[in-house]
């Protein structure tokens, strides 16, 4: 009897032993901050459900089609100035032609931006930003992180929002509230437009932080290389997510 037992604890001992091997070498080396970044996120998803989403379904239900619409293109126009400086410190001097010639366009003949007269005239837009530039001079992108209110990023991407922040007029403005307000607005009129597309990747998504973190790292991936990446990192991301 005492035999049969110590049979059974020695078989659980190797089975406990067997599921803690799986569960370290299946281990996401992305994301060495899971436990961190699962708890940042559920802070952010729950700010937002009871904040963020409110807040912009209210402004979807006041703002007409054409305001809104209006109001994306005016931010959008001002972005359009980091994304040119961004073409210009990755030598994309071609590209950062027709970027800084679509701020121009939007700004004199779209009424300060609010009309978006460039696509009218086919200046395609482009998605440069300081973190893409930090990438293509070769700093890798680091640990996944989930930072509180600003959602995914890694060590990079924190260096990509300091000098977005830098490249952002908005920011110089002598009026603390007016840069503010602005800022405000801006968000609520981002958060609003992706309103569709957050449930629909909710409905997809089983893991919901897994989803998230994947279409962070993923994307991150493919700007920097300008939709090229390289195939032994598509295996690397590939072998990464059969191992969460």
């Amino acid at each position: 009897m005492h035999k049969n037992r110590s049979i059974r604890q020695l078989a659980n001992f190797i089975l406990l032993a067997m599921m803690t091997g799986c569960a370290t070498s299946t281990r996401d080396a992305r994301d060495p901050l899971e436990n961190w970044n699962r708890d940042v996120q559920l802070f952010n998803d729950n700010l937002d459900e009871y904040v963020g989403k409110p807040i912009a379904n209210g402004y979807q239900w006041i703002m007409p089609s054409f305001a809104d619409r209006g109001v994306t293109n005016f931010f959008s126009n001002i972005n359009d100035i980091g994304v040119t400086i961004n073409d210009l410190l990755q030598f994309k001097l071609s590209q950062a032609g027709m970027d800084g010639s679509r701020f121009i366009v939007n700004t004199v003949a779209g009424i300060g931006g609010f009309i978006d007269v460039a696509e009218m005239i086919d200046l395609p837009k482009h998605e440069e930003d300081f973190d893409q530039t930090l990438g293509v001079w070769g700093l890798p992108t680091g640990p996944y992180l989930v930072l509180p209110l600003f959602g995914p990023s890694s060590p990079r991407g924190i260096g990509g929002l300091i000098g977005d922040a830098a490249m952002n007029p908005v920011n110089y403005l002598d009026s603390g509230i007016i840069t503010g307000s602005l800022s405000a607005v801006n968000w609520t009129d981002f958060r609003a437009d992706n309103l569709g597309t957050e449930k629909a990747a909710d409905e997809a998504a089983l893991d919901r932080y897994e989803f998230f973190k994947n279409a962070y790292l993923q994307r991150r991936n493919y700007l920097v290389h300008d939709g090229n990446v390289p195939e032994e990192e598509k295996d690397e991301l590939e072998l990464d997510e059969n191992n969460p």
